[in-house]
C-alpha cells in the first residue's frame, strides 16, 4: 500500500533570533491523519515548529512545506488560503475576553465566511456541542473554569473544518480531569473528523496515550521519532532524561555562565 505524502514537511530547516540559533538544519514530517507529539526540553523550537508551518515565522534556511507547497514563498493572499486549512489552538486558549462563548466560536466564521448568521449559529452549536459546552454558550470567558476555556478554544480551532489543527501545550494549568478531558476531545475529533495534528506538550503519559507518532527535539535536532513504544525505549540519553522526567543529564540545572569560583572568589564583581 502506498503511503499518502505528509500533509507538513520541514526539510533542512534553520532558524535562530540574532544569534541564537533554536533550529539547526531540522528535517521531520507530520503523517496524515495521524496525531503527532512534538516534544523536548524548554527553549528547543518546539512553539517555534508551529509558528513556522502557520507562517508567523520564516524560515532562515530550508523549506517548510504544507501539502506540497513552501510556507515560506507564500503571498499574503496565499498564506492566508493556507491558514483557512488550519486550526490552532493557543497555549491557554487565548479567548477573547470581551466576547461570549457563542462568539468567540463564531469569530473565525464571520471573519473567513459568508455565511448567513443562521448557519453560523448552527454550526458554532454542533461544534460546542461536540465539546461538551452548547450550554455555556452565553456565557464569557470570565464566567467559566480554565479547563472549559480550553474546550471553548477547541471548538474554534475546528470551526473551519480545518485539514490540519496544532496545539500548543493544551493540557497547561489543567486538572486531572480537565487534562483528561482535553486529551480524549483531541484523539476523537483527530479520528472523527478525519484531522492531521500536531501537538506540541509536556505531559509525557497523556500525550503518549493519544499520540501515534512522537518526535523529540533535542538542541536545534530531532533527538528521537516514532511510536510512543518506540521512543521510551530509546537509550538516547536526553530521550531518557525527557521520558523519564531525571534531574540530570545532557539538559543542565545551570544556565551557561562564568565559573563559580569567578563569582564566588576574593574581589568578584557584577
Amino acid at each position: 500500500m502506498t503511503v499518502p505524502a505528509p500533509l507538513v514537511e520541514l526539510r533542512n530547516v534553520t532558524f535562530g533570533y540574532g544569534e541564537r540559533v533554536i533550529l539547526r538544519d531540522l528535517s521531520l514530517q507530520i503523517p496524515r491523519g495521524k496525531v503527532t507529539a512534538l516534544m523536548g526540553a524548554s527553549g528547543g523550537g518546539k512553539t517555534t515548529v508551529l509558528r513556522l508551518i502557520g507562517g508567523q515565522q520564516r524560515a532562515q534556511q530550508g523549506q517548510v512545506l504544507f501539502d506540497g507547497q513552501d510556507v515560506g514563498r507564500m503571498t499574503q493572499n496565499q498564506l492566508y488560503q493556507a491558514r483557512r486549512r488550519m486550526g490552532m489552538l493557543f497555549q491557554f486558549g487565548a479567548l477573547f475576553t470581551d466576547m461570549s462563548v457563542f462568539d468567540n466560536v463564531a469569530f473565525p466564521l464571520r471573519e473567513h465566511t459568508d455565511l448567513p448568521e443562521d448557519l453560523v449559529r448552527d454550526i458554532v452549536l454542533m461544534k460546542l456541542n461536540a465539546v461538551g459546552l452548547r450550554g455555556a454558550r452565553a456565557l464569557k470567558p470570565s464566567e467559566i473554569s480554565g479547563g472549559m476555556a480550553r474546550r471553548v478554544a477547541l471548538a474554534r480551532a475546528i470551526a473551519l473544518d480545518p485539514e490540519l489543527i496544532m496545539y500548543d501545550e493544551p493540557f497547561a494549568g489543567l486538572d486531572p480531569i480537565a487534562l483528561g478531558t482535553a486529551a480524549q476531545l483531541i484523539r476523537q475529533l483527530n479520528d472523527a473528523m478525519g484531522l492531521t495534528t500536531v501537538l506540541v506538550s509536556h505531559d509525557v503519559v497523556e500525550t503518549f496515550q493519544v499520540a501515534d507518532h512522537v518526535i523529540i527535539l533535542g538542541p536545534a535536532c530531532v533527538a528521537a521519532q516514532g511510536t510512543p513504544a518506540e521512543v521510551l525505549a530509546s537509550t538516547d540519553p536526553l530521550v531518557e532524561q525527557f521520558v523519564h522526567a531525571r534531574a540530570t543529564g545532557p539538559v543542565p540545572f545551570h544556565y551557561p555562565g562564568p565559573d563559580a569560583a569567578q563569582d564566588f572568589g576574593p574581589g568578584a564583581r557584577l
